[in-house]
C-alpha cells in the first residue's frame, strides 16, 4: 500500500492485514458504518496503521453538531445498547466537548467518538495521516519500533513523538509534521536514527 488510502472509504481495510480484514468483517456485521452514515465516520487509531496490539479497540470518529448529540447518542443506544459493556460518556478532546460509546462485539471493542468538528480536522484523523506518512516513509523498521514502544506502555502518539524526537505536546508535536512532504518526511527520518540502530 503505497499511496495513502482513502481513509473516509473503508474497504481498504478488506483487502489490508487479517487484523484489517477481520476489523473489516466486523464493521460489515455491525452495519456501523452504514448506519452512522449521516455523521461522515472514519475508522482511525492504530488499526488502519498496522500498529495495533491485540487489545487494541477500533476507532471510529464522527462529526456531531451540537444540536445533534442526543440524536448520535439515541442512534448509538438504539442499535448496539444491547452489546456487552455499552456505555456513553462525555469527554473533552482537544479542549472541545466529545461524545463517546463504547461496547464490545465478537469479543472486539469498539469505541465510536464524535465532535462538533468535520472528522478531518479531529485530531485523531490528522495523526493518522501524518503517523502514516512517517511509517511509508519509515517502512517495517519504524513501524516494529513503534509496536515496540506501545507494548511498553507508551500510546500511539507519545510514541511516535519519542522515536522522532519531538520536544513538548506529543499531540501537538505530530501535527508540526502535516505541511511536510513526502521527501521532507523522509529526509526527517533519515536525520533520526531508531534507538539500537533499527533504523
Amino acid at each position: 500500500m503505497d499511496s495513502q488510502p482513502n481513509w473516509k472509504d473503508a474497504h481498504y481495510l478488506a483487502a489490508g492485514t487479517s487484523r484489517q480484514r477481520r476489523t473489516y468483517a466486523v464493521l460489515k456485521e455491525l452495519g456501523i458504518i452504514t448506519t452512522l452514515g449521516a455523521f461522515d465516520p472514519v475508522v482511525a487509531g492504530t488499526i488502519p496503521l498496522d500498529i495495533e496490539l491485540p487489545g487494541s479497540d477500533v476507532d471510529i470518529i464522527c462529526e456531531v453538531a451540537l444540536g445533534d448529540s442526543q440524536s448520535f447518542v439515541h442512534l448509538l443506544q438504539s442499535h448496539y445498547g444491547h452489546l456487552p459493556t455499552f456505555r456513553s460518556r462525555r469527554v473533552v478532546s482537544g479542549s472541545q466537548p466529545a461524545l463517546v460509546s463504547s461496547f464490545c462485539y465478537a469479543q472486539v471493542e469498539i469505541e465510536v467518538f464524535g465532535q462538533d468538528l468535520p472528522t478531518v480536522q479531529q485530531y485523531a484523523f490528522r495523526h493518522l495521516v501524518v503517523e502514516h506518512a512517517v511509517l511509508r516513509a519509515g517502512g517495517a523498521p519504524w513501524r516494529t519500533a513503534v509496536r515496540r514502544l506501545k507494548e511498553q506502555g507508551l500510546k500511539t502518539e507519545p510514541a511516535f513523538a519519542t522515536l522522532l524526537q519531538l520536544p513538548g505536546n506529543p499531540y501537538e508535536a505530530l501535527l508540526t509534521l502535516e505541511s511536510l512532504s513526502p521527501a521532507e518526511v523522509a529526509a526527517m527520518l533519515a536525520q533520526t536514527p531508531l534507538p539500537g540502530g533499527q533504523g
